[in-house]
């Protein structure tokens, strides 16, 4: 059986201790200014500055970058009773809005980040090129941003050109993922993974 190739980014599964994940995140700024497409699954990475309540800005974080999280929302900004005062993460005017356009926008949008290190992602491996093996479970990874899809999720998917012991490439492999429409070590296959080079832990070699 072939794996579906669907990527939908990055995905919370579970924390390192072995708990599900709970559902926690941190609400993170987007600058006006700031052109790139985003969308539930991409990574992001801090950058200088704030709003003017000051909630840290992010932006795409890059292969090989330090990277703040992994996006779970997306709101356009919203009035009094929203986001900022703890409100959902969406847009009133809006309910189908789930990611923020490629291009420069005229006020803030906010992103709620999984920001913590000891959380472990679902990863869809890339659709070409020659799929990780056994030896690529004990390996480190960079990942690879595409624009989403017609899902409206995340293309972002893990660069199986990269797998090494460097330190500071952005995904540190877990396991394959233990699903029954999971087929390892064939094109698409799905990780599970930590962010190796994460703001709140340095990154590590693989082995």
């Amino acid at each position: 059986m072939a794996n579906l190739n669907a990527p939908s980014g990055l995905s919370p599964v579970m924390y390192r201790n072995g708990n599900f994940w709970n559902g926690q995140v941190r609400i993170y700024a987007v600058a006006p200014s700031d052109t790139n497409a985003y969308a539930i699954g991409d990574v992001v990475k801090i950058v200088a500055g704030a709003d003017t309540n000051g909630i840290s800005t992010v932006t795409l974080a890059t292969a090989g970058a330090t990277v703040r999280g992994v996006i779970a929302g997306i709101s356009a900004a919203i009035p009094m009773g929203g986001v900022l005062q703890g409100g959902p993460v969406i847009n009133p005017n809006n309910l189908a809005t789930v990611t923020r356009p490629a291009a420069a926008q005229s006020t803030y949008w906010y992103v709620s980040v999984v920001d913590d290190p000891d959380v472990i992602f679902e990863i869809q491996e890339v659709y070409s090129g020659t799929a990780g093996t056994a030896t690529s479970t004990t390996k480190n990874a960079n990942f690879v941003y595409a624009a989403p899809g017609t899902s409206n999720l995340s293309g972002t998917t893990l660069d199986n050109t990269t797998f090494a012991t460097t330190a500071t490439l952005n995904l540190k492999i877990i396991s394959a993922a233990q699903r029954v429409d999971n087929v390892p070590y064939t094109l698409g296959q799905r990780w599970w993974v930590a962010l190796n080079n994460h703001d709140f832990s340095g990154g590590t070699v693989g082995y």
